[in-house]
């Protein structure tokens, strides 16, 4: 077993840069074309709304409403996978599915996230649409100096200028070729920039409506608090049973031959010694149950020298070999630590039960008031969080906090943990991260 600690992330399945920027180019094309669709089905909706007074709109309004909600729901996927910027999802549409028309058509009319999209449907391809033309603008506009100028300039005559070139010799014609080059390589460098802009304008518009966020939350809270409850209770119930069949029984124990070896003092000295002796290592064996119920309560070492070193602790105690890298900068607050220590450790173990991995790489950082700890092992992969109690433990534990536990772990691996839970540094005492263990 082997602990480094490094200063190098390891970022599996990173595409080459010319190529991610490709695909983000690939994607704005995807959305200026996709923006289209958005102005159909918005009209389509406002269409079935100005029927409504002569009744014609009321069968027509909940399919298009439906058809208006896969859409947003597409576009809210989209971002997530794209840029990684999670959107919250409304409510589901309000009207059932069977019913009279009427009474479906009013339950979208009352529906706040139906107006939310219906919003969104109107904006999206002024805003959006021509948000992401821009880096498309600029590739169609160089491709047409690299490819079509120097076939067509000489037909055109003194009047044939591209940008501020006038092309009328081949000169300006090499020269027109070259701006084209770089309008080309302007678009490819914006297009990732502007998919972030483009994220950070729907998560705007298309995010789940105040209401609906605030409902969640409360319905959150109300299961976490549950969860804490119920969490509690199981974890008092098996300190209880610990101390109950280990320290306490080993406690009884004890009493019963030191009352055993005060009688024999007198008339036999040797079998008492012998008692004595078994007292002593009894109390031992006590000892050492005491020490591992706290252990497995609230580390000592968690307490005495923070996250980044108990992290190291358990990295030793594994048999993989794990690179530990820390960038914390201050203490955080101890249930955060705690709940952060727990989580690692249940990473860890899966990696050495079930991933058939030979090495784990752990990053542990804290920025914008977040704890953010990336666990990385090569093994085949295939984990699924939604069977796995180990994993489904983890979740509750970080719900807690508002954290969460995203999972990447495709058939032949790597599997990627990211744990992330909101919190702020508490304490200037700092933890080591440049030490080796």
């Amino acid at each position: 077993m082997r602990v480094t600690t490094t200063t190098r992330a390891m970022t599996p399945g990173t595409p080459h840069p010319v190529l991610g920027r490709a695909i983000a180019l690939g994607r704005c094309q995807l959305l200026s074309l996709a923006a289209f669709a958005v102005s159909t089905i918005g009209s389509l909706v406002v269409g079935t709304l100005l029927l409504l007074p002569i009744g014609a709109g009321f069968p027509l309004l909940p399919p298009a409403a439906t058809a208006l909600r896969r859409l947003s729901d597409r576009y809210r996927a989209w971002t997530t996978r794209w840029t990684g910027t999670p959107i919250s999802p409304p409510e589901p549409l309000a009207h059932a599915g069977t019913g009279s028309h009427r009474g479906r058509a009013a339950a979208v009319l009352g529906d706040e996230g139906f107006w939310h999209d219906l919003r969104w449907a109107w904006l999206e391809p002024l805003v959006g649409g021509m948000l992401v033309a821009g880096p498309l603008a600029l590739v169609d506009f160089g491709l047409f100096g690299v490819l079509v100028q120097p076939f067509i300039w000489p037909f055109i005559g003194p009047d044939n200028w591209y940008a501020f070139i006038p092309v009328d010799s081949t000169a300006t014609m090499l020269a027109a070729g070259v701006l084209g080059l770089g309008f080309v390589a302007a678009g490819l460098l914006f297009a990732p920039a502007t998919l972030e802009l483009h994220a950070a304008w729907s998560s705007r518009v298309l995010a789940a409506p105040r209401t609906a966020e605030l409902v969640r939350r409360i319905e959150h809270l109300t299961y976490t608090r549950a969860d804490v409850l119920d969490t509690q209770v199981a974890e008092l119930q098996r300190i209880e049973r610990d101390l109950h069949d280990g320290a306490q029984a080993r406690l009884v124990t004890l009493g019963l031959t030191l009352d055993k070896a005060t009688r024999l003092l007198d008339t036999d000295p040797q079998a008492s010694r012998e008692l004595l002796l078994e007292v002593r290592a009894t109390s031992a064996r006590a000892l050492q149950d005491l020490r591992e119920l706290v252990h497995g309560i609230h580390p000592p070492i968690l307490t005495d020298r923070g996250l980044g070193d108990a992290v190291r602790s358990l990295a030793l105690d594994s048999h993989l070999d794990v690179h530990v890298e820390t960038a914390l900068p201050r203490r955080l607050p101890p249930p955060v630590e705690s709940a952060a220590y727990f989580a690692v450790g249940e990473l860890l173990a899966n990696a050495a039960k079930h991933s058939g991995a030979h090495a784990v790489h752990i990053r542990l950082a804290h920025a914008d008031a977040t704890l953010r700890i990336t666990v990385t092992d090569d093994g085949h992969g295939g984990a699924d969080a939604s069977r796995g109690s180990g994993l489904h433990g983890i979740r509750r534990r970080l719900s807690t906090f508002d954290g969460t536990l995203a999972l990447h772990s495709p058939p032949g691996g790597p599997t990627i943990a990211t744990l992330e839970i909101p919190c702020a540094s508490s304490s200037p005492k700092t933890s080591s991260s440049s030490a080796t263990a």
